[in-house]
């Protein structure tokens, strides 16, 4: 998959694509339906088949006090269309500036001049544009004016009668349903990062641990997880136990990922991990004294260990 940051200077060879555009935060299973029915349209007609999507997220530019919500940062979103089969991924970078445009500029100057769209693929309830004037009407409108197809995908419900949304995913995570997120994203939810230093507390005990700084992304349910872990480049998948939050034990500050890697002894600090939430163990707690603290990671350990055995059987 190729990626591309600038609309106006696409290569001759990236234009005349089918086009799923959206957020996509999560690149989940309703998500799946948009960006494939757009796949679909591309090898039928044996055009490109690429992704529109925005950086950074528009509730970022909007709301930079809000609470980190960001399911799937750059790499990752990049990683899941990758794993589409997706041919292009067009990163439209937003801003408040761009944010202004009117929804017929959008259109007019980015699929049509910018992108040579031949067919423009969205969620029912995309809207875009200064004051969020435009949305698929205006898109089937405007197409059938300027020449491009437009499709729109009507929400995806899961078997239990519910819409698939990345609503929906933080939710599940912020109740520590991760299972219920899996569900919806159609895989494990994970977290990545560059492993950072710490304090170096969790060796002295017997648990030494690599940890991830959370930045801009979504906090799950505070507490204990059963994860797999993958370092980058690498095939090897690693089993462990996480702990997320912000250490009350020693008055930590700030939320962090702590991964306990099961017979694993390589340091990988600055590098790259990838951590799948498999199941949430417990809730945070605050324990009397670190020694007490030690005998519960034991036996989050041992129940980690169980959990990830009886996924393998």
């Amino acid at each position: 998959m190729r990626i591309y940051r600038h609309y106006e200077t696409l290569p001759a060879e990236a234009r005349g694509a089918a086009i799923a555009v959206g957020n996509f935060d999560g690149v989940h299973k309703g998500h799946y339906q948009v960006i494939q029915e757009a796949g679909a349209i591309a090898k039928d007609a044996g055009i490109p088949w690429a992704v529109l999507t925005f950086e950074p997220h528009p509730r970022t530019v909007f709301q930079p006090g809000a609470a980190p919500f960001r399911l799937t940062p750059f790499r990752a979103k990049a990683r899941a269309l990758k794993a589409l089969g997706v041919d292009l991924m067009i990163v439209q970078k937003f801003s408040r500036d761009f944010s202004q445009n009117p929804a017929e500029d959008f259109v007019k100057s980015v699929l049509v001049d910018g992108f040579g769209a031949k067919h423009v693929v969205s969620g029912y309830d995309f809207v875009f544009g200064h004051g969020r004037q435009g949305n698929c009407e205006l898109l089937l409108s405007m197409g059938q004016q300027l020449g491009f197809g437009f499709s729109a995908i009507s929400a995806v419900e899961s078997p239990e009668g519910f819409v698939y949304s990345s609503t929906r995913v933080r939710q599940c995570l912020e109740s520590g349903d991760v299972r219920g997120a899996a569900e919806i994203l159609g895989r494990a939810y994970a977290i990545e990062g560059r492993v950072a230093h710490g304090a170096k507390l969790g060796r002295t005990i017997g648990f030494p641990t690599a940890n991830i700084h959370l930045g801009p992304l979504l906090r799950p349910k505070r507490g204990i997880y059963a994860v797999r872990v993958t370092v980058d480049g690498e095939d090897r998948i690693i089993e462990g136990v996480a702990s997320i939050g912000n250490r009350p034990t020693v008055n930590g500050i700030g939320d962090i990922l702590e991964v306990y890697l099961f017979d694993f002894n390589v340091d990988i600090y600055g590098r790259r991990i990838s951590i799948e939430l498999i199941e949430f163990i417990r809730a945070e707690a605050k324990f009397d004294s670190v020694e007490e603290m030690r005998i519960e990671i034991e036996r989050d350990v041992e129940k980690s260990r169980a959990i990830l055995q009886s996924e393998r059987n």
